[in-house]
């Protein structure tokens, strides 16, 4: 295997560098450095969450979707990838089922519809 620019580093030094990506708008990069990085802790929110987001900031709708699906599978109650899948959702024009992920991401804020 080849070491890249993106996959060179300890774990932390990798994060570090996709959060830099990210930081400077290289969505495409940081999902680079991510993609890799989450295959080696998948179990971590984090980095899956941080893909998610290079990915909808990088107009990878379906590979957004995907990740922050697998979040919610695990983590029900994470509000914010809720909120992001609903945001993702909305953006591919599906926005029914995208509307029960923001109603629940609002709840989980205490936003009520109701109230």
């Amino acid at each position: 295997m080849t070491t890249t620019y993106y996959d060179h580093g300890s774990a932390a030094e990798r994060w570090e560098r996709a959060r830099l990506f990210f930081d400077a708008r290289d969505y495409a990069g940081a999902a680079r450095v991510l993609d890799r990085l989450v295959e080696e802790v998948p179990e971590q929110t984090g980095p899956r969450l941080l893909l998610a987001r290079a990915y909808y900031h990088s107009a990878q709708l379906r590979n957004a979707e995907d990740q922050l699906r697998l979040i919610v599978e695990r983590d029900p109650v994470e509000h914010y990838a809720r909120l992001m899948l609903g945001r993702t959702l909305q953006r591919q024009g599906r926005h029914e089922e995208a509307a029960t992920h923001l109603r629940i991401a609002s709840a989980f804020e205490g936003e009520f519809a109701d109230a």
